[in-house]
């Protein structure tokens, strides 16, 4: 093994996990992530970081080593989600309708377990790591957040972790180029016109016509664009009617859409309402869109990712290191730091023996032996970053 892989030790990991599960335990939303933020900047500060909190509303930024040479990033997101959870387990959530179910307690202890590692070669770091602890990535705010408070500034490179139930604990999961997909939030106001229930054809029914708007925009994604450019698009709340015997004037989709190709991307919002208008005309209606981008691709730096793979094999060995054959059409906003600096990002194998439920799911329950696992390669891959970097 490479002289300069760094392990971390028996009681390091059994702390890392019981912070995790604390932080599982009590999860925080989106922008809310204040009691988490104040565990992460206390367990800095006494490991010897120097640490600013507030950082972007409630990130926390910490750094260790030298101004005298280059400066390398982690970025690791605290927030959790609003989803009940049924683990069963004995640390569950004790937050009703709040849960960790996108592995952001594990990220946020990996990044800890960083801090632990390299804590006692401050003096020996050729330069400077600095901890991003991002708020809000489950909203796509904290990336925005953090870069208009200067959370990058400095910085030449920049990595990242993401969970992953579909890949076993003791692997992890790389790619070259394109990661996620990019992504966008949109709402589609149907207008029609009330009525009596009992005199359909008075009024102008909103919601026929946005049922006929969500499976007609699924099949023009199928029948209008290239199938070689996959496009998804998924509404997930549908509001309108006001009693059962009205006929609704309004309805309000909200929905996302994804896709690879950055210019198609740019492209999909005026196809999107010209076409959501329409098939809305056809019925009488009418349609509003409101378009929220969410983030870029993350495009992964080629040669941060041979650093990472390099590592990961003499770490884990060849076979336990996986080349993803296909992006994600997930969205990351670890993307918007990459419009700035290179930087790449790595999926961590969570799955046990018995499997992993899906994010995003009350039950998911990531092995907790996949932390040190990334921690060893965060820890090594930052130090040795320096090592290469710096100035002779």
């Amino acid at each position: 093994m490479n002289a300069t892989n760094l392990v971390l030790g028996s009681d390091a990991i059994n702390k890392l996990q019981e912070i995790r599960r604390y932080l599982h335990a009590h999860p925080e939303l989106s922008g809310a992530e204040h009691h988490t933020a104040v565990l992460v900047a206390g367990e800095l500060r006494h490991l010897g970081w120097r640490v600013q909190e507030g950082v972007g509303r409630t990130g926390v930024v910490a750094e260790l080593g030298t101004s005298n040479g280059p400066a390398i990033g982690l970025r690791v997101d605290m927030d959790a989600l609003p989803i009940e959870e049924s683990t069963g387990l004995s640390y569950a959530s004790t937050s009703p309708g709040l849960m960790h179910a996108c592995g952001h307690d594990i990220h946020t202890a990996v990044g800890l377990g960083v801090a632990m590692l390299l804590a006692p070669l401050a003096e020996q770091l050729s330069g400077t790591v600095r901890l991003i602890f991002q708020p809000a990535e489950e909203t796509a705010e904290g990336a925005r957040w953090m870069l208009a408070a200067g959370a990058i500034e400095g910085l030449s490179a920049l990595l990242g972790l993401h969970v992953f139930p579909s890949i076993a604990v003791g692997s992890i999961g790389l790619r070259h180029g394109a990661l996620t997909a990019a992504a966008a939030e949109l709402e589609l106001e149907v207008f029609g016109e009330a009525g009596h229930g009992a005199r359909p054809h008075q009024a102008v029914d909103a919601i026929w016509i946005a049922a006929r708007l969500i499976s007609g925009l699924q099949e023009a994604i199928s029948r209008r664009l290239d199938a070689l450019q996959p496009v998804v698009l998924s509404f997930g709340r549908i509001e309108g009617g006001r009693a059962f015997n009205v006929i609704a004037d309004r309805v309000r989709l909200l929905g996302t859409l994804r896709c690879l190709d950055c210019q198609l991307y740019e492209q999909l919002p005026e196809w999107v309402e010209s076409t959501a208008q329409a098939i809305c005309a056809a019925y009488g209606g009418k349609v509003k869109l409101v378009w929220r981008g969410i983030a870029p691709p993350v495009q992964n730096d080629p040669q941060l990712t041979d650093l990472l793979e390099g590592i990961a094999v003499e770490q884990l060995g060849r076979e336990q290191v996986l080349e993803l054959a296909q992006p994600s059409l997930g969205a990351e906003d670890f993307a918007h730091y990459l419009n700035h600096l290179p930087g790449c990002m790595f999926r961590l194998g969570v799955a046990g023996l018995d499997g992993c439920s899906p994010l995003h799911h009350g039950g998911f329950n990531p092995d907790e032996a996949c932390m040190p696992v990334a921690v060893n390669l965060l820890a090594t891959a930052l130090k040795r970053w320096l090592e290469q970097n710096s100035k002779p």
